[in-house]
């Protein structure tokens, strides 16, 4: 059994219809600031601690936090590296600043850090054998 109805005139709204413009980072739930303060440093010397770095960025504005990224497993550094700036604006300065330059005898990369986006690990396994 079917229910059709028939649209008269006056079901359908008239006037202009408004436009509605996607807002493409409220999907994700990023904010609308394009500048992040939190920066990528690689291509560290294992040498480098969270002080050193410190003493460095804090040229460039104001350091909330410093994470020197270790193995796990050893607890060895992984020469790399995320510091938080106070403003976005000192974060910007520092990377024009010491992206490319030499920092304890290593030119060292620093950038806007990436957001995580899920995924990776895992892996691993291949193909097993049977008995």
């Amino acid at each position: 059994m079917t229910i059709a109805r028939e649209i008269s005139g006056s079901d359908v709204p008239s006037g202009p219809r408004p436009i509605i413009a996607p807002c493409r980072n409220s999907i994700r739930g990023e904010q609308d600031n394009p500048l992040s303060s939190k920066l990528y440093v690689g291509n560290l010397s294992f040498d480098s601690t969270e002080q050193d770095l410190r003493d460095l960025f804090s040229q460039h504005g104001t350091v909330d936090s410093v994470a020197v990224i270790t193995d796990r497993e050893t607890g060895r550094p992984r020469g790399f590296a995320f510091v938080e700036m106070s403003e976005a604006s000192a974060a910007q300065d520092a990377i024009r600043a010491l992206d490319g330059n030499d920092f304890a005898g290593r030119n060292i990369k620093v950038n806007e850090a990436q957001d995580r986006r899920g995924g990776g690990g895992g892996g691993g396994g291949g193909r097993r054998d049977r008995y």
